[in-house]
């Protein structure tokens, strides 16, 4: 693969109709939504480099801003018809690379199934009876308190 680089402008032209179009904000609060084509770069970067998102140079838009872009558009499959569009073949190579770095969670009901298994499998500890207890044997240096008690 060529090093990477941003898209260029043939490139926007044939990606832009893919991505789906965020409405600005009805109220007039908050951030400014990024620009899309910049979180592309970013999203791009990252998949290419397979460096960490924090470690996003600045010249992109904030990398939980590119990240939550990312996860939203590989769920809706977006991520990879854009993909196809830019890089073809080797599309499938950088989708399969993010796809093993990309942390699955585990739903409710999945951990629940896990922790069933795990706990057939494994030993449980023996239960406590004060008979197994065995006496600690005296200590020839006994503690006296120096304080003298009432009586």
């Amino acid at each position: 693969m060529n090093p990477y680089r941003d898209i260029n402008d043939e490139e926007w032209q044939r990606v832009a109709p893919l991505l789906p179009e965020l409405r600005p904000r009805s109220e007039l609060r908050g951030r400014p939504l990024a620009n899309t084509r910049s979180v592309l770069n970013g999203v791009l970067w990252v998949m290419y480099s397979g460096a960490t998102w924090s470690a996003m140079p600045r010249k992109y838009p904030s990398y939980q801003t590119c990240h939550r872009r990312f996860k939203a558009w590989y769920e809706s499959g977006v991520l990879k018809r854009v993909m196809d569009q830019l890089f073809g073949a080797a599309s499938e190579e950088l989708c399969n690379l993010m796809e093993a770095r990309m942390r699955t969670h585990v739903s409710a009901e999945q951990k629940s199934v896990d922790a069933e298994k795990t706990s057939a499998t494994v030993p449980t500890a023996p239960a406590y009876s004060p008979a197994s207890v065995k006496p600690l044997p005296s200590s020839p240096f006994a503690y006296s308190s120096p304080f003298k008690h009432a009586a």
